[in-house]
């Protein structure tokens, strides 16, 4: 079996996890989902807002929805930073809210003319929409 990686997801104000894993899948913009393992070439991308998986040594996978920002992979072992202005794990997630955030944005969508109420309804659309994926939401 490889060696773990070190993983840590970073926003702002704190580290939101930090620990060894397997694997991790997150996306980036204009890459789509890309998997980083143990001995991943040194890597920076700009991450979207997407559903990043955290797979742990002991078998169990960390969820997180993750707000944009960038990743990087260096080093050996292999440490993989994401760096986000937000981030949230999926057990801190209020689901109720992340569906009516959904809801709100769609609806903006389907009324709204002026393009920055379009491009922000489109951006807590992605939002909501990583959220919900993150806790195994699905509509």
């Amino acid at each position: 079996m490889a060696d773990p990686i070190i993983v840590e997801v970073v926003s702002p104000e704190k580290v939101l996890y930090s620990g060894e894993a397997d694997m991790v899948i997150t996306r980036t913009a204009g890459g789509g989902e890309i998997a980083f393992q143990a001995g991943h070439a040194a890597f920076l991308g700009v991450l979207v807002e997407n559903h990043t998986r955290v797979f742990q040594t002991d078998g169990k996978v960390q969820d997180i929805a993750v707000h944009r920002g960038f990743v990087e992979v260096s080093g050996n072992p292999t440490k993989i930073s994401l760096l986000s202005d937000t981030a949230e794990l999926a057990g801190d997630i209020d689901v109720d809210r992340a569906k009516a955030s959904l809801e709100r944005h769609q609806q903006t969508l389907r009324a709204e003319t002026v393009a920055d109420a379009i491009a922000d309804a489109v951006a807590g659309k992605a939002r909501a929409q990583a959220r919900l994926t993150a806790t195994g939401f699905t509509a």
